[in-house]
């Protein structure tokens, strides 16, 4: 019996001898092998998948970096107060950024992901919340920073326009 496997461009190939009844213990052992040799296809085939999608991934992160430093070489010091969306935008792929990397290193630290339990699910999403939280503070932080930025150039401008008047 031969039967295409859904999603690849490969055949299984069962072979059943006639002498063997399907009840039979060896009948039974190969059952299981062969199951458990189309399980291992099956994660194969996921971790070529997710070599794929780190590949990319990999370029998305040094494209990103890239575009990072070409912004912090072409940063004018007068527009910073008027960047508010883009910082919006960076603090959420910031968010984003946290959350698959943390996700990455907790699938290569476990050394048997199917032995993870459910009781490990309330810590990920406590994680999750802790970093969403800190994402919203950081962000806060930065409005506060530039608030503050923006006051004491007001201040300074002020100063100047008093000596001015004063002179």
């Amino acid at each position: 019996m031969a039967c295409r496997s859904p999603g690849s461009n490969s055949y299984t190939v069962v072979i059943i001898p006639l002498r063997t009844s399907l009840y039979s213990l060896d009948a039974l052992r190969f059952y299981l092998w062969i199951k458990r040799l189309k399980e291992l296809e099956k994660e194969k085939d996921a971790l070529y998948s997710g070599l794929e999608i780190l590949e990319r991934a990999r370029l998305w992160y040094f494209q990103r970096l890239e575009e990072n430093r070409a912004q912090q070489d072409n940063i004018d010091p007068i527009n910073v107060f008027q960047e508010s969306a883009a910082e919006g935008r960076s603090c959420l792929l910031r968010s984003c950024i946290q959350r698959v990397n943390g996700s990455l290193g907790s699938v290569m630290a476990e050394p048997n992901v199917t032995s993870t339990s459910i009781s490990s699910l309330p810590d990920a999403v406590a994680d999750s919340d802790l970093r969403w939280h800190n994402t919203v503070l950081t962000r806060e932080v930065s409005d506060k920073n530039r608030q503050i930025s923006m006051l004491e150039s007001e201040k300074d401008a002020l100063l100047e326009q008093l000596d001015e008047l004063q002179a």
